[in-house]
This record gives structure tokens, C-alpha cells and sequence, in this order.
């Protein structure tokens, strides 16, 4: 049998599970999207990598200032501008058969929006750069197209 003390009781703490459930989950959700905006971030971060890799490969295995290398580059990473990509050979003013080495670098300032509702944030990826030894450094030998660079 309850007693007033206990009906009082009861009725206070009525309720009182629908907002602790709401405070959890609502940390629990924080936690989420933190964790997924941050995976999505380590992405871009590993495509900007992958991007100046690919990047050095196709410079130093097709024409100086090939179209490609850019083009590739953007493939991987959708939201690199061409502004941002740079393309150095080594000793500077070389030529076909002179150049050492190929530097691709993503220069720092590409930005990714993040989805995190009601914060608008913009992240800026770091300056990224990948340095490659020359080889063919020519579209086409003897008379056969490089598929990489197509």
C-alpha cells in the first residue's frame, strides 16, 4: 500500500527518465558527429596526399607541364583548384633531358566545410608535397602512348 509520502514521491520523479534519456543521447549524438566529421576530415587529409603522389608520378613519367598531372590530381581530390596545385622541376629551366627530379605540392588554403549542423566551420588542409626522380618524362616512346598519361 503506498503511503502519501510515497505517491508524492513518485509523482516528482515522474518524467525524470525521458530527460536523462534526452541528455544522453544528445551527448551520444555530439559524440557521433564529431567522430564522423573527423573521418571525413582524415579523408580529404589521405586525398590531398594521394593527389600529390599521383601527381608526381604522372609528372615524371609524362611531358614536362602535362595537362594530365593537374587533371589526375583534381580526380582525387575534388575540391583541389588548379591555382593551388604546383608543379616544380629540378634543376629549375631544365629540359627533357636535363631535369633531376619533379616536386608536385598542394599549396595550403584548400578548405573543407564541415556538416556539423548549427556550427558552420570551414577547415583548411595543410601545404602537402611529394618529390620524384625524373624518368621518361615523355608521352609517347618509341611511338607507343604512355597510358598514363592519357
Amino acid at each position: 500500500m503506498k503511503t502519501p509520502t510515497t505517491r508524492h514521491f513518485s509523482a516528482r520523479q515522474r518524467g525524470t527518465t525521458a530527460v536523462e534519456f534526452a541528455i544522453v543521447v544528445a551527448l551520444f549524438l555530439m559524440l557521433l558527429l564529431g567522430m564522423m566529421e573527423m573521418g571525413r576530415m582524415l579523408y580529404y587529409w589521405n586525398a590531398g596526399v594521394e593527389a600529390t603522389r599521383l601527381g608526381a608520378r604522372v609528372a615524371a613519367v609524362c611531358d614536362i607541364n602535362d595537362s594530365a598531372i593537374k587533371t589526375r590530381m583534381q580526380n582525387i581530390l575534388d575540391i583541389l583548384p588548379t591555382a593551388q596545385i604546383s608543379v616544380t622541376y629540378a634543376p629549375a629551366g631544365c629540359d627533357l633531358n636535363t631535369c633531376t627530379s619533379v616536386t608536385v605540392s598542394v599549396l595550403a588554403g584548400t578548405t573543407v566545410a564541415t556538416y556539423i549542423p548549427f556550427v558552420p566551420l570551414a577547415l583548411t588542409l595543410p601545404a602537402f608535397s611529394t618529390t620524384l626522380p625524373r624518368e621518361s618524362m615523355r608521352s609517347a616512346i618509341d611511338g607507343i602512348a604512355n597510358p598514363v598519361c592519357d
